[in-house]
């Protein structure tokens, strides 16, 4: 098992047929939750809303999209976490109360989510979902500020953890960031609209020139005044998650302002410094794993080639047969080219080890291709607590790295030798000059939030 993505946001304002946009912008960030999407759009000053579980492509067509009128829109994919994978916790929610239709997507997990739907229940909110989109939602509609604006402030002021939110209503666009700016939004141009997007990827889609990151603790709203921002959340250390560079982010994204593929090339590269090893052949596990691989090629001077080949066209289920097929799962989705595997000695890497299993099945795929030494290179440090700021990870005790060191990790997945990423190479990787600025709990257990409860992405 690997890490799994979180999910995406997107919204622009104002641009005509912005549902059209936003679903573009969605198809780029298919790869951050491939469980549900979602679109919102505003239009003379009502929102109009179609959601489903499924993929972007099977969720959307012509037809839906021409229900979505209008020049504002915001739109999301998601991946649970511990909601579930189920249709009421799709997004955008969307209310209506005191400040008129209120629409919210978001990403990340909030951390006292029980506290705060506990309280709500008891005051008498009745909530559709179990996702924290809709605490956040309830505590907009319920807050006792003058102003939309006011009270969206007095909401995320109430709520901890991580949270990028995007919220549309009936004459605004904003978008927030929590204060340790755990997960990424972006913003860019487009033409005469301003956009937002968990990632750049989205924008070179639509033709949309970057801007730069909405900061840490930044509420910034677009209107028919223009663009304001302000930053009216604690001013705390940011500690922006490290692993949207480690796995997540597509590489030809650029997060926190920093270029995906560059640093990944860097962990490779420095992982090579690390771990040599007499090879004849450097095998990304696909796709996360490419980058890495390609720095570690060109830093130990051993030719790079796609060993493994996924197939990209597996969906989120598929019908295992009766008759037990071993390694089932990862066979459907990865298949070695044996003619360049047989009779060399492989360095296999790929970003990270959550359980080991997964890892053992792809070694004993290799090394039943034919290769002769299969060494494992991690592009990251061992991952050793699991995370509560927005990604899917399991119970400590289920991480391998948790409960054996890396001896009992070469044992266990079956490798001739496997070598780590230091976190001082990884800081060095990121341009994080002693560890400062970004999160590394799922490495260090040093969390910047307190842990109260996992919430639910989204």
């Amino acid at each position: 098992m690997a890490f799994r993505d979180e999910c995406g946001v997107f919204g622009i304002w104002p641009m005509p047929e912005a549902s059209r946009q936003a679903y573009l912008g969605l198809y780029a960030l298919q790869h951050r939750g491939q469980e549900a999407a979602g679109i919102c759009s505003r239009d003379n000053g009502r929102l109009h809303l179609h959601k489903a579980q499924g993929y972007v492509a099977d969720v959307f067509s012509e037809a839906t999209l021409d229900r979505l009128p209008g020049d504002a829109a915001i739109g999301h994919t998601r991946y649970s976490t511990t909601g579930g994978n189920v249709a009421s916790a799709a997004h955008p929610f969307v209310v209506e109360g005191r400040f008129g239709q209120i629409a919210l997507c978001h990403n990340g997990n909030l951390t006292n989510t029980e506290i705060l739907r506990h309280r709500l229940i008891e005051a008498g909110q009745v909530f559709s979902s179990p996702s924290d989109s809709e605490v956040i939602l309830a505590l907009i509609n319920r807050a006792q500020a003058p102003s939309l604006e006011d009270a969206v402030v007095e909401a995320l002021r109430q709520v901890e953890g991580a949270f990028s939110v995007l919220i549309l209503t009936e004459d605004a666009l904003m978008a927030a960031r929590d204060p340790h700016g755990f997960r990424p939004l972006a913003m860019g141009r487009l033409g005469e609209a301003t956009t937002f997007s968990s990632e750049t990827c989205a924008f070179d889609l639509l033709g949309a020139d970057y801007v730069r990151e909405v900061e840490p603790g930044e509420l910034v709203v677009v209107d028919r005044q223009g663009t304001r921002s302000r930053f009216p959340l604690a001013r705390v250390q940011a500690r922006p998650c490290v692993f949207e560079h480690v796995y997540f982010a597509r590489p030809d994204s650029l997060v926190y302002g920093l270029s995906v593929m560059a640093t990944r090339r860097d962990m490779g590269r420095l992982l090579a410094r690390r771990h040599p090893v007499a090879a004849d052949l450097v095998v990304p596990v696909p796709d996360s794993g490419v980058s890495a691989a390609l720095g570690y090629s060109e830093e130990s001077g051993i030719p790079f080639d796609f060993g493994l080949i996924r197939n990209h066209y597996v969906g989120r289920t598929f019908i295992e047969p009766r008759q037990s097929i071993r390694s089932f799962g990862v066979k459907v989705k990865l298949n070695p080219v044996r003619e360049l595997l047989r009779g060399k000695r492989v360095v296999l890497v790929d970003d990270s080890v959550v359980r080991g299993t997964t890892s053992r099945k792809i070694v004993s795929m290799v090394r039943a291709a034919g290769a002769a030494e299969v060494h494992m290179r991690i592009s990251s440090p061992p991952t050793t607590h699991p995370c509560f700021y927005g990604i899917d990870t399991p119970d400590r005790e289920h991480l391998l790295a948790a409960r054996m060191d890396v001896e009992g990790i070469r044992t266990f997945i079956g490798a001739d030798s496997v070598g780590y990423l230091t976190l001082d190479d990884l800081q060095a990787s990121v341009k994080d000059a002693g560890g400062e600025s970004f999160c590394y709990a799922c490495f260090t257990g040093e969390y910047p939030v307190t842990p109260r409860s996992k919430g639910t992405c989204g």
